[in-house]
Formats: C-alpha cells, sequence, structure tokens
C-alpha cells in the first residue's frame, strides 16, 4: 500500500507534521510518501497566471504523488477557521489541471490538531465537506485537541480515551482499504 501523508501546512515546526508522521507510521508495511508542503510553494493561483503561464510543473508533480498513492493521510493546521494559504493554493492549482478531480479518487484519512479545546475541527470540518466534490472520499477523520497536553513525540497520544479512538479509527481505515483491495480483485 502507498500512502501519501502531510501537514496541510507550511511550517517548518509544525504540530500537525507530527501527528500526520505518528498516524502514518502505524500502518505497518506501507509504503509512505511524506512531503513538506514547503517543497511546492509556487505563485500564488489566479486566473491571469493560469492563463499566462499555464499551471506550475510543481502542482502537477504533486498532482502525480496523489495519483500514486493508495490512500491520503491529511493533517490540517487551522488558520482563521479554514485551510493555510500554503495548502489552499496546492489545493487550486491542482484543481485547475485539465481532466482530473482535484484529490483523483482517493480515499482520505483526515486529521487535524492544534493547541486548543477544539483541535482545528473547524477546518476539518470544511475539508470533509468539500473535498467530495473534489474526487476526494473521506474514510474517517480525527481530531486531537490540546496537542502540547495529549501528544509526545516518542510515545504519540498520551490521553488514553483519544489514543483509543484514534487506534479504532485507523483500524476501520485499515479494514476499509482491505474492502476495496479484495472488491478490486474480484
Amino acid at each position: 500500500m502507498k500512502i501519501l501523508a502531510f501537514a496541510a501546512t507550511n511550517s517548518k515546526k509544525s504540530i500537525n507534521a507530527q501527528l500526520v508522521q505518528h498516524v502514518s507510521s502505524r500502518f505497518n508495511n506501507a509504503d509512505i510518501d511524506f512531503v513538506d508542503l514547503n517543497h511546492f510553494e509556487m505563485p500564488i493561483y489566479s486566473m491571469d497566471r493560469e492563463i499566462e503561464n499555464g499551471v506550475p510543473d510543481l502542482a502537477v508533480d504533486f498532482a502525480k504523488k496523489i495519483d500514486a498513492s493508495d490512500l491520503i493521510i491529511i493533517s490540517f493546521a487551522e488558520h482563521n477557521g479554514t485551510y493555510t494559504t500554503a495548502f489552499k493554493n496546492i489545493f487550486d492549482w491542482i484543481s485547475r489541471i485539465p481532466g482530473r478531480k482535484a484529490f483523483g479518487d482517493k480515499n482520505i484519512f483526515a486529521l487535524a490538531t492544534s493547541n486548543g479545546p477544539r483541535g482545528a475541527q473547524g477546518v476539518l470540518d470544511v475539508a470533509t465537506t468539500r473535498f467530495p466534490f473534489n474526487g476526494g472520499h473521506i474514510i474517517d477523520q480525527f481530531s486531537l485537541p490540546h496537542f502540547s497536553e495529549n501528544f509526545n513525540p516518542e510515545k504519540g497520544i498520551t490521553h488514553p480515551e483519544l489514543e483509543e479512538i484514534l487506534s479504532n479509527k485507523i483500524d476501520q481505515v485499515k479494514l476499509h482499504l482491505q474492502k476495496v483491495k479484495q472488491e478490486s480483485c474480484s
């Protein structure tokens, strides 16, 4: 199984990067492509830029990473209740590639975290509502509130109830992917 994993932020000290790395590491025997959005920095999308220069090669490269995956695991940082500008710009550009749905009809496990009590639930709600319209099949979602209190870099999630919720969700995602694989082999 190939997993594309990334934090939907360009922060170099991202707590969402820590969460997505932890969660993706729990998919044993998977080939994980962990992407840093800083490697996909492009001009801010505008129709004028698209007409003048076309879709940037970096957007096409990012779309190829999506296409090569069986599962996408994204952990969203929340800026003013929605996506970071870094992620939104990539989303805008890949959505402009002719003949494709932005997320290529791929399965997605959506995550979010913050140091606040809602754990970036606002951006998670936006993403899980929007992505199905753009070819993203949300299998499940998980929000981790109070990141600094509930996460340890060596141990992962330290809050027992939240760890149990995440473990159950990971099991459900694995089960879903196994069913999809079996159906495609039939």
